[in-house]
């Protein structure tokens, strides 16, 4: 097997999980971009109403989309494991099952858009004046999602080693293409919805087409081999165990998201218009926090297989930290500057108005989702996935919809519909802190019996 090993087992821990996570943290930052240009170019340059019909599909983007990224949280966590063991087989036949079952999430994926939006936006309560341009920009829009899903494939297995370095290259290449594709087919073509869609659906197929090309590339065990694709049974399990209930989380929390859209949507299009322009900022600084989410994963992961119980605790504590500063300046940044940010998608000083009430509520309160979602990987890490995901369920999603019926109902204001985020975050951490805590004395029980050569049966 390569050093590369080296990476994530060995070295000073503080600066190795920096190095893996600031070009994930643009990798994700370029992702947000794809639609995020879709939202700027439609705003300044197909109008308002356009704005708010690609601005009314991001929940469900988001559903998705974090769908994928979810089930990709599990092949990075099971390569990482085998990788850090050493166990060359297991990392070889990890990566061929994980590329069939993320092309088929892709494809089952693209039906579901291309069937469902007609009747997941008017389930949001879409305005009538946008759902025409909303149902066409999400059908186009999920034509690239099988690419999308091997995109993320293909992102894990290299982070999972940690290198996260080619990912940005290749997702930098498509981020430009992306946004010379929105101006040339809206602004030359007069495409507008359709365009920016289009756009984004030809960059995820780019992304998705240069990561797999350098999988086939590598000299290591995790070179991708089309001869060698087949499901192994077993791996496929623990893929799915891993995957599904990560994918699931983040599917429920858009789901939970929904009831918030269509409180949002009970005001009129102006709010709408503005909370979608708002709404970008979320995308943007979650995932560049999300990036240390996954090195914690990773690093955890790789070091409790090569057996490094000292690295394992310092990993989380670590990530937990960087997330909680990078939410923090980048929470702080928008709320001071939150107009400068809004004008960027929109020229109309009204819509800039709407959108700085939910700006001034959500910018101090990012930092706080930390706590919550770094333990959650930690608990991935380790290999535990159903019960942080039951508790995620419970504390952020059963709880945000009692409140828009409760809370909201009652006052009925954006900043009582948007003070359920940090809620929601601190109950949940709180809950998820003592589970992970419960795990981790458990999981470090094996190396109490060094004798033990086989993984912990966490897999």
């Amino acid at each position: 097997m390569s050093s590369n090993t080296k990476t994530l087992t060995e070295g000073p821990l503080a600066k190795q999980i920096l190095l893996v996570s600031l070009p994930l943290a643009f990798s994700n930052l370029l992702q947000v971009l794809f639609n995020m240009s879709d939202v700027a170019v439609v705003g300044r340059f197909a109008g308002s109403t356009a704005l708010g019909a690609v601005g009314s599909t991001s929940i469900l983007v988001s559903l998705f989309t974090g769908f994928l990224i979810g089930l990709s949280g599990g092949i990075n966590v099971l390569v990482a494991r085998f990788y850090g063991a050493r166990h060359a087989g297991d990392v070889e036949k990890t990566v061929h099952s994980a590329a069939i079952v993320s092309l088929i999430a892709g494809v089952v994926l693209l039906f579901v858009g291309l069937l469902g939006s007609p009747f997941m936006l008017r389930l949001l309560n879409t305005k009538d004046d946008l759902l025409p341009g909303a149902i066409l920009y999400l059908r186009v829009y999920f034509l690239g999602m099988p690419a999308l899903a091997l995109y993320n494939f293909g992102n894990a297995v290299f982070s999972a080693i940690g290198d996260t370095k080619k990912p940005l290259i290749y997702l930098s290449i498509a981020g430009a293409l992306n946004i010379l594709l929105n101006l040339f087919f809206v602004i030359v073509c007069q495409l507008s919805v359709v365009g920016v869609a289009l756009a984004s659906a030809i960059s995820q197929c780019v992304s998705a087409g240069l990561i797999l090309r350098a999988l086939t590339r590598v000299q290591d065990c995790y070179v991708l081999d089309v001869h060698k694709l087949h499901l192994d049974p077993d791996l496929t399990r623990s893929i799915l165990g891993l995957g599904l209930p990560a994918g699931f989380q983040n599917a429920i929390f858009a789901i939970a998201n929904l009831f918030i859209q269509a409180g949002v949507n009970s005001f009129d299009s102006l709010m709408v218009k503005g909370n979608s322009a708002a709404a970008n900022a979320d995308a943007m600084i979650y995932d560049c926090m999300a990036a240390f989410y996954m090195a914690c994963a990773s690093f955890m992961s790789q070091n409790y297989g090569a057996g490094k119980p000292d690295r394992v605790k310092k990993s989380f504590f670590i990530s937990l930290a960087y997330s909680f500063g990078v939410g923090l300046i980048l929470g702080g940044s928008l709320f001071l500057f939150g107009r400068s940010f809004l004008a960027l998608f929109t020229t109309e000083s009204a819509v800039i108005d709407a959108g700085m009430k939910r700006v001034r509520v959500m910018g101090l309160a990012y930092c706080i989702s930390a706590f919550m979602d770094c333990t959650i990987a930690a608990s991935r890490g380790l290999g535990k996935t159903i019960v942080p995901t039951i508790i995620v369920v419970m504390g952020s999603c059963v709880f945000r919809v009692i409140w828009v019926y409760t809370i909201f109902a009652h006052f009925h204001t954006i900043p009582s519909l948007y003070a359920l985020y940090p809620c929601s975050w601190a109950l949940t951490a709180a809950a998820e802190i003592v589970y992970y805590a419960h795990c981790y004395r458990e999981a470090m029980k094996i190396f109490q019996h060094p004798k033990a050569e086989q993984l912990p049966d966490a897999l």
